[in-house]
């Protein structure tokens, strides 16, 4: 123990420890607090920027310090109990506290190391500059651009971090990739008096002088009017330099005299990006009296438990409940969290919310731009507008002050688990835990509960509300199940549709209503094949088929993104005879057009919703009636509530019910279920027609009679018998290396070593079902233990057995990563 100063420092890399350093003495750290952003050396040339973990005075004792080298903020950017959440998920989902720093701060909040420093020429100096940052940007006008070493060598000092700081403020340069400082605050120009002219005196003789200038005159005139009068703009507050053009346009040479005189100067000032208007704020819906007992049976659970599951059947009106939820804790002057799966249901939730909540509301999800999502985050930091976040999984990682409730919509969407890269959490079970932290309540809201939730309200663990009535007495739709074997049998398919489907939708249309249509494969088939000797087009970096894409003329390799032409004839015989195979929503998009030339067709999946503002544009034109038929995967099973909807097509049942997953039939009846509910949500009821070479499955009958119940049941005694959660824990270990052998060999050794302590637990290694991706091999080890034992003592055997096995300088290039609790 010293009197000197140590910190223990978070870095953006996969370091199983923290690295300390020790703090200098200088002013500039003298209120280094933990949750600062920091500059370090790291390795023998690298720098990054880490976040303080905690602060001390116990010197290491295997390696010497190396010195923190400046401070980048004033204040914590990650509060404490945010440091504490980061803890728990680098514990319980075996990964690194580098990793969830990763992930949790938005990326424009992420310092990155090496990097390229560019001169900026449209900067115009505004504000004075240091002598040395004017030296600097002399040097890069020369260069163009550098790097930051260059600058260093240029100063003759160690670091030029603050000086790179105040010209990246100022955007006199930018950075890219060494030190980069992704988040610039967007900024406006704004015009007003000069300090010379700032009385009324000066003023009369700035109209003097102004008498033979009559464009200049009439500027100054307008400048004032914006203001609001003389008083107010001696006030000196400004006004938006575009405003004033926009009502002169083309006076831009006039203004320039002005400021060229010294009546007027111009400044830069920070702006918001996101929309703080209050709007047309709307009160809320009466609730029914379904709705108002679910309401009050859910307040009187949450007097006994922290988690609440609300079983509600489709367009029950689940979301005007959480709205009233919503309200009541926002007036105790706590803040809520609404998680959903998916980006497109914030699009439509997003209007609701807005019209009880205006800007209340934070909108937080990865098609916001870096500039946004940093704009969210600091709202929430230092407290401002929002005190509600709507938003996808990351919305966790907020650094959330007074968090009162944490609503998890579609608890069952397997889409809040985060498969890769790590930390591979589960939302769900990742907020639970962080509501436990805030002393906060949870509300899990679904009509189709995970298997693990229904089991945890049963026994006690949750408490349980179900509403098991529509909105205003709305009937569940009648499902109608397609024989598919059959049809093909009798020649009757019209393309993919069964005569049952197709004359549904042809009744629809006549009746000017709407249908969704429902494929879980996007692109337009799953793979090309040569007729004559059975040739697949085959990605050469992982061992699977490469999907066609019609549109793009592209085969696709839904793995790791390779992409190349598509081939006009087969690449082992040479035969031009290639076809087509399977279905994805892209076919069925050209196919639907073909048989119905009069229907307007949209079509949403992950090729059609990359933009930032696609899933608002497909969801209007629908909601309009402007599109008829909407063709999609997932993304329209979810939650979206549309008034004319009266057809839904479930295309083919099979692919989803014969995954190789022990999930396969909870999911397929999720997701049957989930998509039947979009049907007949207003006035009428709807018609749901559910295609199928299997008319007799379990999971098909339960689907027809809306029966949770005994899908939960058989499903149980299945997970019982073979192990499966929620009777037992899974942990998938999973090795890379781009050598087979390598890590085949690495993982047995691996698996040997678990043996050893865990016994028959421990399963495989055995090569998953795409055994190479990205042109590494893979290898997996399943560890299924019983509920009983220690989740943490488990986890520590395995985190000791993979240190020992990397040890071995033949599998030191191996990696492994752990998927606890996978889906």
């Amino acid at each position: 123990m010293t009197t000197d100063l140590y910190a223990d420092i978070i870095l953006p890399l996969p370091l199983p420890r923290l690295f300390t350093y020790h703090v200098p003495p200088e002013e500039e750290f003298r209120n280094l607090t933990p949750g600062m952003r920091v500059v370090v050396p790291f390795g023998k040339k690298k720098q990054y920027s880490g976040i303080v973990s905690s602060l001390h005075h116990n010197r290491p004792e295997n390696y010497d310090t190396k010195p923190v080298i400046t401070v980048l903020d004033g204040s914590p950017v990650v509060t404490s109990q945010q440091l504490d959440f980061w803890r728990w998920i680098a514990q319980y989902y075996l990964c690194t506290l580098g990793e969830v720093y990763k992930a949790a701060l938005p990326s424009g909040l992420k310092l990155e190391s090496e990097t390229r420093v560019y001169y900026n020429p449209d900067y115009e100096q505004i504000d004075d500059l240091p002598p040395k940052a004017v030296k600097v940007l002399d040097f890069l006008a020369e260069k163009k651009s550098c790097s930051v070493a260059d600058i260093n060598d240029f100063l003759g000092q160690k670091n030029c971090f603050n000086l790179l700081q105040k010209l990246i403020d100022e955007e006199a340069v930018f950075v890219s990739e060494r030190l980069k400082e992704r988040y610039r605050p967007k900024t406006e120009n704004f015009l007003r008096l000069s300090e010379a002219y700032c009385n009324e005196q000066a003023l009369h003789k700035a109209f003097d002088a102004l008498e033979k200038a009559p464009r200049q005159l009439e500027l100054l005139m307008k400048l004032i009017q914006l203001s609001g009068g003389v008083g107010k703009v001696l006030e000196r507050k400004g006004i938006a330099r575009k405003l004033l053009l926009q009502e002169h346009p083309g006076q831009a040479s006039a203004l320039k005299e002005l400021i060229k005189k010294g009546i007027l100067e111009q400044f830069s000032d920070e702006v918001d990006r996101l929309d703080h208007s209050e709007g047309d704020l709307k009160s809320k819906h009466q609730l029914t009296d379904d709705q108002l007992k679910a309401f009050n049976e859910i307040e009187k659970a949450f007097n006994e438990h922290t988690v609440v599951l609300f079983h509600g059947v489709t367009s029950s009106g689940k979301t005007e409940l959480y709205i009233h939820l919503i309200e009541k804790y926002l007036q105790k002057g706590e803040q809520v969290l609404y998680l959903l799966p998916e980006i497109a249901l914030t699009t439509q939730i997003t209007n609701r919310l807005k019209q009880h909540f205006g800007n209340k509301l934070g909108i937080y999800h990865s098609k916001f731009s870096n500039e946004e999502r940093v704009e969210v985050y600091r709202d929430l930091l230092e407290e401002k507008n929002y005190q509600i976040i709507l938003g996808v999984r990351s919305s966790i990682f907020l650094p959330f002050r007074n968090l009162g409730l944490i609503i998890i919509d579609e608890e069952h969407e397997h889409s809040f688990k985060q498969f890769d890269p790590a930390p591979r959490y589960h939302a769900r079970d990742a907020a639970i835990m962080l509501a436990h932290m805030h002393n906060a309540k949870v509300l899990l809201g679904t009509a189709t509960p995970s298997i693990e939730s229904y089991y945890n309200a049963e026994r006690g663990k949750y408490g349980l509300v179900k509403l098991n009535t529509r909105y205003e007495g709305i009937q569940l739709p009648r499902i109608l199940v397609a024989d598919l074997k059959e049809a093909r049998r009798k020649k009757q398919m019209k393309s993919h549709f069964t005569p049952a489907l197709f004359e549904q939708m042809e009744a629809a249309l006549s009746n000017k209503q709407q249908i969704i249509l429902f494929q879980n494969r996007r692109g337009f088939s799953p793979f090309l094949e040569c007729t004559v000797c059975s040739w697949v087009p085959r990605c050469k970096y992982c061992d699977v088929s490469m999907t066609y894409h019609k549109k793009m003329n592209q085969l696709v390799c839904h793995y790791c993104g390779n992409t190349v032409t598509t081939p006009s004839t087969c690449q082992a015989c040479g035969s031009p005879a290639l076809v087509t195979q399977g279905f994805g929503t892209e076919k069925i998009e050209e196919e639907v057009k073909l048989l119905f030339p009069e229907a307007k067709v949209a079509r949403m999946d992950l090729d059609t919703t990359r933009s930032k503002k696609s899933y608002q544009t497909i969801i209007s034109q629908f909601e309009s009636g402007a599109v008829d038929i909407l063709i999609g995967t997932q993304m329209v099973t979810k939650g979206l509530d549309f008034d004319n909807v009266n057809v839904v097509g479930i295309l083919n049942a099979d692919n989803i019910l014969n995954m190789p997953d022990f999930r396969a039939f909870e999911r397929g009846f999720q997701l049957m279920a989930q998509v039947s509910g979009r049907a007949g949500r207003k006035n009428k009821r709807g018609t749901v027609v559910l295609q199928t070479s299997s008319p007799e499955h379990p999971i098909i009958k339960f689907v027809v009679e809306n029966n949770y119940d005994q899908m939960y049941r058989t499903q149980m005694v299945e997970r019982r018998a073979y192990l499966y959660p929620p009777y037992f824990r899974l942990i998938y270990l999973v090795l890379k290396h781009k050598q087979r052998e390598v890590v085949d060999t690495a993982a047995e050794a691996l698996a040997n070593r678990l043996r050893a302590v865990l016994g028959s637990r421990v399963l495989g290694p055995q090569e998953p079902p795409v055994g190479r991706i990205q042109n590494q091999y893979l290898s997996r080890i399943l560890i299924k233990f019983e509920k009983g034992l220690s989740a943490a003592h488990v986890k520590n055997i395995i985190q000791e057995a993979i240190e020992a096995t990397l040890s071995n300088q033949r599998w030191k290039y191996v990696t492994v990563h752990a998927d606890v609790d996978p889906l």
